[in-house]
């Protein structure tokens, strides 16, 4: 959250972004891991509104929150509800601008920041969250990873004064340190996803990975795309029309639901070779689900291809080739895949 007009600190924020970008935090999106975390902070301080807020060039991300709901009692509170208290804390979004709120001038200074009562401090008193809001009381860490660079903050607000005192400014920095080890372990899975897929890149076979339900695109190779066009966002469906129409959505989205490999057969693929001649291909597809490192719980599909136009292969043999290359994504930790397909980017999603 930030003070009043230009963000300060303008210097950094290019570098903030782009390690925002290959840690896969760089979109407002719900994370149940900083949810938790800002529930912790919250009971820990004793405030009754907690965030993770990662902020890049543009916005502030509240990966995580938590508000309590208007019909439950604030921590610390003699039984009065949000409701009670007149305004209510309202966010449609897990996003702010950024001259709302105190979060970026926690990162422009790289310290803590504790404001007993806001409108105590001039320079502070006419931001817009405290009209808009009604916030009283702030106190946030900076979050400074490994390579120095700031990329967000743990914060807590309240809508009344709050003596936050050292013992509380300490417990916020605490639980920076904390959250700051988890995002050390989510850097060292992109040093080894990237390794792996560096690997994939140079496979000979055609490689995809999808995401979630939908079945988003989250990764595929050189050799997928020089077969089946170029890399584009969005499901199979969209991306491949062709594949689609071959059934290929119906055979991931089994795999994603059942928990078990697949096999698409027999698959008529027609495909320009380097001499401008058109031939037709016949592929055979293994689908296995990718499970999250951490839970267990299917997160996406590893779809790999083979032509078989000239050649026999077993579903045995195409079931050993995905296995073995699932094995090595669970080996780095991958549970996800690249964030996203647009030119120059590398950023990874991870387990979640």
């Amino acid at each position: 959250m930030s003070t009043q007009g230009q963000f300060p600190g303008a210097a950094g924020e290019s570098e903030r972004t782009r390690r925002l970008r290959s840690l896969g935090l760089n979109e407002p999106t719900v994370d149940e891991a900083f949810d938790r975390f800002a529930h912790l902070a919250a009971s820990i301080t004793r405030a009754p509104i907690a965030m993770v807020n990662f902020i890049n060039d543009e916005r502030q991300m509240f990966r995580g929150l938590f508000i309590p709901p208007n019909s439950v009692d604030v921590p610390g509170d003699s039984g009065s509800s949000w409701a009670d208290r007149g305004i209510a804390f309202d966010l449609p979004t897990r996003e702010m601008p950024l001259s709302h709120g105190f979060c970026p001038h926690v990162v422009a200074q790289r310290s803590p920041l504790a404001l007993d009562d806001i409108l105590a401090y001039p320079r502070f008193s006419g931001n817009p969250v405290v009209d808009e809001l009604g916030v009283r009381a702030y106190l946030g860490a900076p979050l400074v990873d490994d390579t120095n660079t700031v990329i967000g903050t743990v914060c807590v607000l309240d809508r009344e004064p709050r003596q936050w005192g050292r013992e509380r400014l300490r417990d916020i920095q605490h639980l920076a340190e904390a959250l700051l080890s988890e995002i050390r372990l989510r850097d060292h899975l992109i040093a080894q996803q990237q390794e792996m897929f560096a690997a994939f890149d140079g496979s000979p076979f055609p490689i995809m990975l999808t995401h979630g339900p939908d079945h988003e695109l989250r990764y595929v190779n050189p050799q997928h795309a020089e077969v089946f066009g170029a890399a584009a966002h969005g499901s199979i469906d969209q991306a491949y029309p062709q594949l689609a129409a071959a059934g290929l959505p119906q055979v991931v989205a089994e795999a994603y639901h059942t928990g078990r490999a697949t096999v698409l057969n027999d698959v008529r693929f027609r495909t320009t070779r380097p001499d401008a001649q058109r031939i037709h291909q016949i592929f055979s597809f293994t689908c296995t689900p990718q499970r999250v490192v951490r839970t267990g719980q299917v997160s996406g599909v590893l779809v790999v291809g083979m032509d078989v136009t000239a050649q026999s292969r077993t579903e045995e043999e195409l079931g050993t080739l995905a296995a073995l290359l699932v094995d090595r994504l669970q080996q780095s930790g991958v549970g996800a895949g690249r964030q996203g397909l647009a030119a120059g980017e590398t950023g990874l999603i991870l387990p979640g």
